[in-house]
């Protein structure tokens, strides 16, 4: 298939700084209604039945990277061996504090949540007014500063009522700050919004990005639409981009998970009819969508690592743990587990295969558990009792 080149690198996007107003930013500490498990029951089920991916890139054998080069191996069946928390409405982001607390954002709602302690106490920290949501976009991903002791700063994806936009706030206590938008202009619509974001190694702040429903965006570099960008703290583009813009990879779909091997990052990535991805993230990149779905072949073209019928997966987060990239998949109602073997990704397994419903987001926390999200409130699913969930998942 032919390729569609893209337009000349652009220059930086300046951020627009505007006040963004935070519903009770007064009054954090504002206790929220879930029930909580306050300990793991280790007699709860592992899941079903282990099984592999129609289609994924075997490599050879290899380092892992830093990241996996002392980490103990994974279990050959991960268990589900408690709950976090229930009652939730569409959780999306999930990120961890230094202290071990946990931030969780709700797409829907706009709320911005805190999970303390030992009991996973559930405190709402603030609410986003100008979240604007509507079928996938809303109150998506959440990171937090990589010099949090110092800064106290967190970031979030926000779709408001013109675009999907980065803003940054503090967090004292149980109280968020006023919002501060540090890069606007991404494109939004009811549906292919992106929206993770996840600080790298390298201390700068990695953002996936739909195209927004129009597929054309992905192969345009001076479009913020269908990439992964890369930018400081303060919005700007990162140092070392490779077309001195926020543009880091591009021709993407719809990149919502990020996960780091060291210094290697990966993705995960919707497909539109046959196959969802899983991509080995290059600067400067191109991964062909949309003149290709899943493996190509042309040489200006990245193929993926791994692939998947979309009624297998329909990958939401990724996470690394245990010498395994861990995926989450909404259609597939699955969690995914595959070996990083050097710069390869081996054969994927599957666990718990609908067990709980669609799954959202996946997340290490500082114990080396996962943290495992449902999204069965999110317009898609069918909620049972308990819907939506933070399950911990022992890897």
């Amino acid at each position: 298939m032919a390729a569609r080149r893209g337009s000349p690198a652009i220059g930086a996007i300046g951020a627009l700084l505007v006040p963004l107003a935070l519903a009770g930013c007064g009054q954090g500490g504002n206790e929220v209604e879930y029930d909580v498990s306050p300990s793991p029951s280790a007699a709860a089920s592992e899941g079903g039945a282990a099984s592999q991916s129609p289609s994924a890139a075997t490599g050879s054998p290899g380092s892992a990277g830093s990241a996996g080069s002392e980490e103990a191996t994974a279990s050959a069946h991960p268990r589900v061996v408690g709950t976090v928390a229930t009652g939730l409405e569409a959780p999306w982001g999930l990120a961890f504090l230094p202290d071990g607390d946990a931030l969780v954002t709700e797409r829907d709602s706009g709320r911005v949540l805190r999970i303390s302690g030992p009991r996973h106490r559930v405190t709402e920290v603030g609410t986003v007014e100008e979240v604007a949501p509507q079928g996938e976009s809303g109150l998506l991903g959440v990171a937090v500063s990589p010099d949090f002791t110092e800064d106290s700063r967190v970031f979030l994806y926000v779709t408001t009522a013109e675009d999907n936009r980065i803003v940054r706030a503090t967090l004292r206590g149980d109280t968020l700050g006023d919002l501060e938008p540090i890069l606007t202009g991404i494109p939004s619509d009811f549906i292919h919004d992106g929206g993770r974001i996840l600080f790298g190694p390298d201390g700068f702040l990695y953002v996936s990005t739909g195209d927004a429903n129009e597929a054309a965006r992905a192969q345009d570099r001076d479009s913020l639409g269908g990439k992964i960008l890369r930018i400081t703290p303060d919005g700007e583009p990162a140092p070392g981009n490779p077309f001195g813009s926020p543009v880091w990879s591009w021709g993407h779909r719809n990149v919502q998970g990020l996960a780091f091997v060291g210094d290697q990052l990966w993705a995960s990535e919707f497909g539109a009819n046959e196959f969802d991805e899983l991509n080995r993230i290059e600067a400067g990149a191109n991964y062909g969508w949309p003149e290709v779905e899943g493996s190509g072949g042309a040489p200006e073209f990245v193929d993926p690592q791994a692939t998947w019928a979309t009624s297998e997966a329909s990958p939401s987060g990724l996470a690394y743990a245990a010498g395994h990239l861990w995926m989450a998949a909404l259609r597939g109602e699955r969690l995914w587990r595959i070996p990083v073997e050097g710069e390869r990704a081996g054969e994927p397994r599957s666990f718990l295969v609908g067990r709980y419903g669609r799954m959202r987001t996946i997340a290490v926390a500082p114990d080396g558990m996962l943290w495992l999200t449902t999204s069965n409130r999110d317009g898609r699913g069918t909620p049972t009792d308990g819907d939506d969930r933070i399950l911990l998942v022992r890897p």
